[in-house]
């Protein structure tokens, strides 16, 4: 396995130095999961934080009554779970497998360790910088557009403007994905069908071309 080409491909570690890679690669850890493993638990002690290589992993929170909010939906190349190197020692959210998975566990001590060294410490908080950003971001698109546009860039961000889609995630799953209550994501599927943009049937979506203009 050549995990500094895994790490040079992957997007939160864009613009860190060759030499901080080199360093990482020794630390990675490779962990295989199947679909529908919990990687770990919110609440649990943070050891490790991951770079998902292969698969998709969703990450939610699951409120005292039972509802689970998806924070994110991952795709390969994303880095997660690095909050337990600085803000707190428990993981924050849950993360579930959604498909068979392929990750890399960069342990806690590792990475503390890393972080003692200027030039990789410096790179790697102009990392975090990054993904704060697209947080923002992510939440500005939230308020500003519609479910049918949030659904819309939801499916074109994870699999891209395809015409038949394999989805790893329930409607709910999806709901809470995108902002959306369950009833509402509902009632956007049967207008869609109606007008002939999409159809939902168990894990298949099937896209209409016009799904994809954004004037529909």
């Amino acid at each position: 396995m050549d995990v500094y080409s895994i790490l040079d491909q992957a997007r939160f570690f864009d613009g860190i130095s060759e030499d901080s890679k080199r360093i990482l690669t020794r630390f990675c850890l490779p962990l295989e999961r199947p679909r529908q493993s919990v990687l770990f638990r919110e609440g649990e002690s943070g050891e490790a934080m991951y770079l998902l290589v292969r698969g998709r992993i969703s990450l939610g929170k699951v409120s005292e009554a039972g509802d689970e909010t998806v924070i994110k939906v991952l795709q390969p190349g994303e880095v997660f779970a690095e909050v337990v190197l600085f803000e707190r020692r428990v993981y924050p959210v849950t993360a579930v497998a959604l498909t068979d998975v392929l990750v890399m566990r960069l342990l806690r001590r590792d990475m503390l360790d890393l972080l003692g060294q200027e030039d990789f410490r410096n790179d790697f908080i102009a990392m975090l910088l990054r993904k704060q950003r697209y947080l923002t971001d992510r939440i500005q698109h939230l308020t500003r557009h519609d479910v049918a546009e949030r659904l819309r860039a939801f499916l074109a961000e994870q699999y891209g403007e395809r015409l038949d889609i394999q989805v790893e995630m329930n409607k709910k799953q999806l709901a809470s994905a995108i902002g959306a209550t369950p009833e509402t994501l509902s009632r956007l599927l049967q207008d869609l069908k109606r007008r002939g943009l999409l159809s939902w049937k168990q894990r298949e979506i099937s896209v209409s071309p016009r799904f994809w203009n954004r004037e529909e």
